[in-house]
């Protein structure tokens, strides 16, 4: 008497995500073996320790009157603790000098575009170099790679005569397109290796049901790289929000088209005196990239070890 095993009728879809599931899995456990040792944590709660008391500090501050940060520590506010909004109800008023609500307004306007358009243009292009044989393609991948190492700085000034020349000096879209721009070559690199990992029988079965290489992309190939966009997602968000540079160069110092960043230097410079709001209008700004990490770390931390897998 024999016995036959049951044979799971699957998809290709089907069979290529329990394989990104294992795959992920097994790194999972290779990582937490490694990164559990006593010294592994020591270590990590000191980086916590060393982090978290500045920060903590600029919290209290945020919190303590003007004449209070401007005469004393923020270590005093335990023997005098004296609390008020003032600072952040300044902070997040669109009206003075002061006021950072039409700034943080900016960098929504700016952060989601330029988050969204190099990631849509990367996935076209990694799938070209990982799946599409072409004459010099490799060559061509390479030079995209090397393009990581020309610094931004030699970039800003041809950029600008170009949008000046172009009639979009002082817009959204000299950032969008510069952000856009100099994050390409990462989101290529990343994502290219990620689909080299996905298995090549398992395009090949999808060729032979006739998807083309539209369907395979979007249909195969797309659902499987989530881990892997959220990853450079999260990179490019927090690029972008934290930037200065290329903000002062394309946006300039006013509040048309600047990011919160630009905000937060015109507190201390030579536009105003307000740096006693620098504490609160810090918090402010970090609090959305702090959200947006919490909230897809998850992805994150698949995206990081998937992009270190071999089958």
């Amino acid at each position: 008497m024999s016995t036959v095993t049951p044979q799971l009728d699957l998809t290709p879809e089907e069979r290529a995500a329990l394989q990104a599931r294992s795959a992920a899995g097994r790194a999972a456990i290779n990582a937490k073996k490694k990164l559990t040792s006593p010294w592994a944590s020591f270590v990590a709660v000191v980086l916590a320790f060393l982090w978290t008391v500045p920060t903590f500090g600029l919290l209290v501050t945020s919190f303590r009157p003007e004449l209070a940060i401007k005469t004393s520590g923020w270590w005093t506010f335990f023997a005098n603790p004296e609390t008020t909004l003032d600072n952040y109800k300044a902070v997040l008023s669109t009206e003075g000098s002061s006021g950072l609500g039409a700034y943080f307004v900016n960098s929504f306007v700016i952060v989601i575009p330029a988050v969204i358009i190099p990631i849509c243009l990367a996935i076209l292009a990694a799938y070209a170099f990982a799946w599409i044989d072409f004459r010099g393609r490799n060559a061509l991948f390479v030079a995209v790679f090397a393009l990581q190492i020309v610094p931004i700085q030699v970039t800003l000034i041809p950029l600008l005569t170009l949008y000046v020349d172009a009639g979009l000096a002082g817009t959204f879209w000299t950032i969008w397109l510069s952000h856009s721009i100099f994050a390409l070559p990462l989101a290529i690199f990343i994502l290219h290796n990620f689909m080299k990992e996905i298995p090549k029988e398992l395009i090949e079965a999808a060729r032979m049901d006739g998807a083309g290489h539209v369907k395979i992309l979007f249909r195969v190939l797309l659902p499987l790289m989530k881990p892997a966009i959220a990853a450079f997602g999260i990179f490019q968000f927090l690029w972008v929000w934290n930037d200065l540079l290329v903000a002062l160069t394309f946006a300039g110092g006013g509040t048309a088209v600047a990011p919160i960043t630009v905000g937060l230097a015109n507190l201390s410079g030579t536009r105003d005196t307000a740096w006693h709001l620098l504490s609160a209008g810090s918090f402010v700004a970090i609090i959305v990239p702090v959200v947006v990490f919490i909230a897809l770390q998850r992805y994150f931390v698949r995206g990081l070890l998937a992009g270190g897998l071999k089958g």
